[in-house]
């Protein structure tokens, strides 16, 4: 079922302690509200709009790079308020699912939002909720009376409602008064809300021991995936050759379709193949005139892109140049710089080698070059 998706992030979060807004917080080496709206996406969301501190729109474009079907806006004062105006800037038609998520909760899934589009059916909203399992004391220091946990749960995000019906009870919402959650506005105006089975992975972020909490579960939620690749080039007419993104003055050129750089089309080939997105002649055919000399700097960036649309980020990389000439050593340093920056990683985490075949086969007859490159590629579960 095509839904909605209101991810809000304007926040302060000052129980989390010092430092960023929670939102913005890094989780497993992304900012945190990335976690909820690649969760959203992944899930099927058609649109998702994420509400921000008007201080934190310059920073959305960095922290959701490579994704596509989201934007921004600016929050108000209160939740609420932060809620409604990411109402107003869906597309969504009145009848339309709509989810409303705190971006502080990380771990949403596919199975979560299809249990509250499942139960939107039979409601007019839905929300995840687990049972409370601890004794609850009221009092203040000291205990005034144990409450009986019977019938209570725990609501969480997201939480489901038909576009128009929410906006509705919005607007019947008492001004001045801040609801604790858009269940409850849901609530008020006399609508019928559902509880689905909650989840303690949809844990929401508040103090700073959650963070150390939320750190292992990343990091069980993530998978590491090898990818190879390899190209070769025959020499032919020129006076340059491009290898891993640097020019190299050479008394020979590589005849290729593009601009026949082994080193990036073999890394190409190795970041999609981690991803299972087919190979580079794929997605840039040498068929299509659109190629003839490209760089290929552009190809490489096109399969980062799908790797951050994935959710994934890469880890290092390993190319290893096989040729007589040209020499590698003097360029090799430019060559790290140029793929570390290429791929968004710290230039220790490349590596370009060089060696020969001690004159066999065509590499060793220096009728052409060939590359070979490894990379590893961690992507959510």
């Amino acid at each position: 079922m095509s839904f909605s998706a209101v991810v809000v992030a304007a926040g302060a979060g000052l129980r989390a302690g010092p430092g960023e807004p929670k939102a913005w917080r890094a989780l497993g080496g992304r900012p945190i509200v990335r976690w909820s709206v690649e969760g959203l996406l992944s899930a099927g969301a058609r649109e998702v709009v994420v509400v921000v501190a008007r201080d934190r729109l310059p920073q959305v474009d960095e922290a959701l790079a490579g994704l596509e079907g989201w934007r921004a806006v600016t929050g108000g004062a209160t939740r609420a308020d932060s809620v409604q105006a990411g109402l107003a800037a869906l597309t969504a038609a009145r009848n339309q699912p709509v989810l409303i998520h705190d971006a502080a909760r990380p771990f949403v899934s596919r199975a979560h939002v299809d249990r509250l589009l499942a139960a939107l059916d039979v409601a007019d909203g839905a929300v995840p909720a687990l049972p409370v399992a601890d004794t609850l004391k009221r009092g203040e220091g000291l205990v005034d009376e144990t409450v009986s946990r019977a019938g209570l749960w725990r609501a969480q995000t997201p939480q489901a409602f038909r576009f128009g019906r929410l906006k509705a009870a919005y607007r019947r919402w008492p001004t001045g008064e801040e609801p604790t959650d858009d269940a409850a506005v849901m609530e008020r105006a006399g609508g019928h809300v559902a509880m689905t089975p909650g989840d303690p992975m949809l844990m929401k972020l508040t103090y700073p021991e959650d963070f150390l909490m939320a750190e292992q579960l990343a990091a069980s939620r993530r998978i590491l995936r090898i990818g190879q690749g390899i190209d070769a080039h025959r020499f032919g007419p020129g006076e340059v050759v491009w290898l891993c993104g640097v020019r190299i003055e050479h008394e020979l050129g590589l005849v290729g379709h593009s601009d026949a750089d082994c080193g990036l089309h073999a890394l190409t080939d190795a970041v999609l193949g981690a991803i299972g997105a087919a190979d580079i002649g794929e997605h840039f055919p040498p068929s299509d005139p659109r190629w003839k000399g490209a760089s290929s700097d552009q190809f490489l960036a096109h399969a980062v892109s799908l790797v951050a649309a994935q959710g994934g980020r890469i880890n290092n990389a390993d190319v290893t140049l096989v040729c007589e000439r040209p020499k590698i050593r003097p360029h090799r340093d430019d060559m790290r710089a140029r793929i570390a920056e290429l791929l968004g990683i710290e230039v220790g985490r490349v590596s370009v080698k060089a060696t020969t075949t001690e004159k066999m086969g065509f590499t060793g007859r220096e009728e052409g070059l060939m590359a070979q490159a490894v990379v590893a590629v961690e992507t959510p579960l």
